[in-house]
């Protein structure tokens, strides 16, 4: 076996164990259940739990259906889908009221939904919200 032939090989061999290293990158985007696609917000409404959960001035994470609600100091609620307008991932994290994406690091307002650290460039979307008989319903915008 020649010199060549020999690094040919070893060229392949090391792109070959490269290949799945360099999916991990999609997998840590990928919504739970591996589809690839991103987890879905509401398409109708559903109800998220106590009107009390969300106090004036805070903001409180519903992993579960992919939405964030914040409750302004004048009890107004407004409600966001926190999938990121980034790359699709669903946001697991608020600390205070900013979202931040896991997969590459956006932040955004939970209070208004806008940007406040790249790369995202998209706003949330704004999903519709009430408070109903002492219960936090929210749902996709009329």
């Amino acid at each position: 076996m020649s010199a060549s032939s020999s690094a040919s090989r070893r060229t392949v061999l090391r792109g070959a164990a490269a290949a799945p290293v360099a999916g991990l990158g999609l997998a840590a985007c990928a919504a739970p259940g591996g589809n690839g696609q991103a987890a879905a917000t509401p398409t109708a409404p559903v109800d998220l739990g106590a009107d009390s959960e969300v106090a004036k001035g805070g903001a409180k994470l519903y992993r579960d259906h992919n939405v964030v609600v914040s409750r302004g100091e004048d009890g107004t609620l407004r409600a966001y889908s926190t999938v990121c307008t980034h790359a699709g991932c669903p946001i697991n994290k608020l600390q205070g009221t900013t979202l931040i994406c896991p997969c590459h690091g956006s932040q955004f307002d939970a209070v208004t939904g806008k940007v406040v650290q790249a790369p995202a460039t998209e706003p949330l979307t704004e999903l519709t919200v009430k408070a109903a008989k002492g219960r936090i319903v929210a749902g996709p915008a009329a």
